[in-house]
């Protein structure tokens, strides 16, 4: 896998996410007070789907951290901005990571990293340092998709 993604909750509610390819890494950081873990995985779950775009954003009041994601066939151009608010438009923010990538690796990174978080932190541990309860149904949405990607043969994408 040539992505990969480690979610790190911190202090309660707040989660320093790390997202590195073989070439660059960076960090952005999250906050309970939005769904930042839903809205990424929906996001990776609807370009794994064969929508072209996606996005997700994470709340770092009052900073946010917008991931954008466009695909042409079986390659994901993934972007992540950090942009002083929300109501700003991408144009305003700062590139902090760049990667090309096929669907699979986005979402096997994505997999992977949220199967590491259960793992790390169980269910208890995650809602008492989240908030809010895991994200399974999220997951197995994903889950579910990549396997009707693998039903219909995208591995020759």
């Amino acid at each position: 896998m040539s992505m990969s993604i480690d979610w790190e909750l911190e202090d309660f509610g707040w989660a320093n996410v790390r997202v590195s390819d073989e070439n660059t890494d960076t960090t952005a950081v999250a906050s309970y007070v939005t769904g930042a873990p839903q809205y990424l995985l929906r996001a990776v779950t609807d370009i794994v789907r064969g929508l072209p775009e996606a996005r997700a954003e994470f709340e770092a009041e009052p900073t946010i951290y917008r991931w954008l994601f466009r695909r042409q066939g079986n390659e994901i151009d993934i972007r992540l901005l950090e942009i002083a608010n929300y109501d700003l438009p991408d144009s305003s923010g700062t590139q902090l990571w760049h990667s090309c990538q096929t669907v699979w690796a986005l979402a096997a990174s994505v997999c992977v990293c949220f199967s590491d978080v259960l793992q790390r932190y169980g269910l208890q541990g995650y809602l008492d340092r989240w908030g809010y309860p895991f994200p399974r149904s999220e997951v197995e949405a994903l889950t579910s998709g990549i396997r009707q990607l693998a039903q219909l043969g995208a591995d020759s994408d």
